[in-house]
């Protein structure tokens, strides 16, 4: 009677097995549809960051400048003698001289010769003055017993006394012709570095011709002109790193004196700043520096972070969708691979680290943890 029931019932079992084995299937392909669908729609990251947040520190604060590159002082090195001819020159631009080093020599035979013969007009003066004198004793002696008038022994005592003026006089010309004789050798009045030279060999030059020029001791110093809204902050002894425009490394100085007075046009006063020994520097130059002042706390964020589109700076932010927003910032001084934001950037955002150029406003980012920003990735 079982298996006449089972055969009767065949007929209606195996058409609903079949039913139910085509629903399912429909039912797996309708959710597999729909979780392709989903997953086409959800947005594809653009690269792959790493964000950063702004990080306070102290940076130093520093005033910039221009100005020129001068000698500290200069000394003009001049003839004394009058019409002598230039014999030797010994020194030349650029060498580096010591306080009495002879620089140059005139030709000394005139005045040797006038040395000379003032010389034997003492020698002369001194034999009068002697024999004056030995005439002025005896008349001295004699004066008691009045051989001798009133009158002679007068006349005695003045002769002595005009031989001794006249043996000042010559030995004051023998003076002046033993310093005509030094004055044929022109030395340095002090210690530094020819800086132009006039001097000519067969030259006759007149007292007071310039033959050199010497920058004292080599010392050059940067005459800064600092704004009058910044010159308060510049105190005697301020550190300042100064770099000629035309290269070379950066020379290190330090503020000597602040100029009392303001230019009156320009609004600006002068700083001079003595500078270190160094050969990438020489008078004449402009020069661009800066005074370290201080430090500050400052908002920074690496380099890399900040953008520049159109001629402003932007920082990508990272919200919490992964979708990055351009923002507009500000910025200061940078130290090493650090910017300072002065406005535009909450303390708390998060920013893309590096690779912001490759990135759009609205784009969908994947974000990685690090320390550092990596490298942008594109992604497929």
């Amino acid at each position: 009677m079982l298996n006449t029931m089972n055969n009767r019932l065949k007929p209606f079992v195996l058409p609903c097995l079949g039913a139910a084995l085509i629903a399912g299937t429909f039912v797996a392909f309708s959710v597999r549809a729909a979780d392709d669908k989903k997953a086409a729609s959800a947005p594809k990251a653009a690269l792959t960051v790493t964000v950063t947040q702004p990080l306070t520190a102290k940076l130093p604060l520093k005033i910039a400048a221009n100005g020129s590159i001068a000698a500290w002082q200069e000394a003009s090195v001049g003839t004394e003698a009058n019409g002598l001819r230039l014999a030797e020159v010994r020194a030349n631009v650029g060498d580096v001289v010591k306080r009495g080093q002879v620089l140059a020599v005139f030709a000394s035979d005139t005045v040797k010769a006038d040395a000379a013969q003032v010389n034997a007009s003492v020698a002369e003066a001194e034999a009068a003055l002697a024999e004056a004198a030995a005439n002025a004793q005896r008349a001295r002696d004699l004066q008691p017993s009045g051989a001798l008038s009133a009158q002679q022994i007068t006349q005695y005592l003045t002769a002595e006394r005009t031989a001794q003026a006249r043996l000042q006089a010559q030995r004051a010309a023998a003076q002046v012709a033993q310093l005509r004789l030094v004055q044929t050798q022109v030395l340095a009045p002090d210690a530094g570095v020819i800086s132009s030279r006039s001097a000519t060999v067969g030259a006759v030059l007149p007292a007071g011709q310039e033959l050199f020029r010497l920058i004292r001791q080599g010392r050059l110093e940067w005459r800064a002109e600092v704004p009058s809204s910044d010159l308060v902050r510049v105190k005697v002894g301020l550190p300042a790193t100064v770099a000629a425009t035309s290269g070379g490394a950066p020379v290190t100085g330090k503020v000597r004196m602040v100029a009392p007075t303001v230019d009156a046009q320009t609004r600006n006063g002068i700083v001079y700043v003595d500078l270190g020994a160094s050969t990438d520097v020489k008078a004449g130059m402009f020069a661009r520096g800066e005074f370290d002042v201080g430090q500050s706390e400052a908002l920074t964020l690496p380099q890399t972070a900040v953008v520049l589109r159109d001629g402003f700076n932007y920082v990508l932010k990272v919200g919490p969708d992964s979708k990055v927003t351009q923002a507009k910032v500000a910025v200061g001084r940078r130290v090493g691979d650090r910017i300072e934001i002065t406005s535009g950037l909450d303390a708390a955002a998060r920013v893309v680290a590096s690779g912001g150029g490759f990135l759009s406003d609205g784009d969908t980012v994947k974000v990685v943890e690090g320390a550092t920003a990596a490298k942008p990735v594109a992604t497929k």
